[in-house]
């Protein structure tokens, strides 16, 4: 099938699930790649802790910070459904460096994330991606701010009204009336960004390998499974992955390692127009398109597709 035509449908199955986005997928082996809109800009919630990982763990290579470390880590005390881990808990506890990028990475643990960011802050973050080449991330707050939204404020049963102020509130300019959707405050990225990172990642060059290795390993760790997981999980490969959500926005990135030694990086940045929060119709299409995507470039780098 044509790629306008392979494009022109998913971007209509998108839109029967109230969604627009951000989404690339490209063979790290053969540099094929498949997108829609892989460059809007779009705020990227839990994504941020890929950059914050890289930038922990180049300063723990460097000695500039001890991996062991203990830091103590003030309870969360969150009770709105969806943070997890320290975020959630009622009292302050000593945790190492290199459990708290287990806890921010595998579970998105936002407190977890808070207390790395307290080692090295978003403009050292900011510089850590600079100096490796990559670009279009914008890494400009904390975590903490994500549990700070209309969603919090109001009751369980009103989550619908939280989801209409995210859809509702948005100017053409990307700006926002909730800070955290606003591109001009928010952590920021595109689903090109996100692939260029992940290449870094896998392909040995712009990161460390001492970095590379111990970010894929708590990628392929990740507890969240019900997002792109279904889509890409299989006896014959592997799939490592970091989420992202945030009132109507649903992320992942992430890349699948097949059983004949190819790597193919996905990144899916959605926004959704249904004022609800939970949407499990949404979540299978993101998945639909990005197989989809992933299939057509394997197809078109003439390897067997899976």
């Amino acid at each position: 099938m044509p790629a306008e035509r392979v494009i022109h449908e998913l971007r209509r199955l998108l839109a029967d699930a109230g969604l627009s986005g951000s989404f690339l997928v490209r063979d790290l082996s053969t540099g094929e790649e498949a997108a829609i809109d892989a460059d809007r800009e779009l705020p990227i919630a839990s994504l941020v802790k890929l950059p914050l990982a890289i930038a922990v763990l180049d300063r723990v290579r460097t000695g500039r910070i001890d991996g062991a470390r203990t830091v103590t880590v003030q309870p969360g005390r969150v009770t709105s459904p969806g943070p997890t881990g320290l975020s959630r808990f009622r009292h302050p506890a000593r945790i190492a460096v290199e459990d708290l990028l287990y806890l921010a990475l595998a579970i998105s643990d936002n407190t977890a994330g808070d207390a790395l960011f307290g080692l090295v802050p978003p403009a050292e973050v900011q510089r850590t991606l600079r100096d490796a080449g990559l670009a279009g991330i914008t890494v400009r707050h904390l975590l903490h701010e994500l549990s700070d939204t209309p969603a919090e404020r109001f009751a369980p049963d009103e989550a619908r009204l939280a989801q209409s102020l995210a859809i509702d509130r948005g100017t053409p300019g990307r700006g926002h009336a909730i800070p955290q959707l606003d591109v001009g405050r928010a952590n920021t990225g595109t689903a090109r960004a996100f692939v260029d990172l992940l290449e870094a990642l896998w392909v040995p060059g712009r990161i460390h390998a001492e970095v590379a290795r111990p970010v894929r390993s708590l990628m392929a760790a990740n507890v969240i499974r019900h997002r792109l997981a279904p889509d890409f999980g299989a006896d014959s490969a592997v799939w490592s992955s970091k989420t992202g959500t945030l009132l109507n926005l649903r992320h992942e990135v992430g890349v699948v390692e097949h059983g004949d030694g190819t790597a193919v990086a996905v990144a899916a940045l959605t926004e959704s127009s249904v004022p609800a929060a939970v949407q499990p119709a949404a979540e299978a299409a993101m998945a639909r398109v990005a197989r989809a995507l992933h299939d057509h470039v394997r197809a078109d780098g003439r390897t067997a597709p899976w």
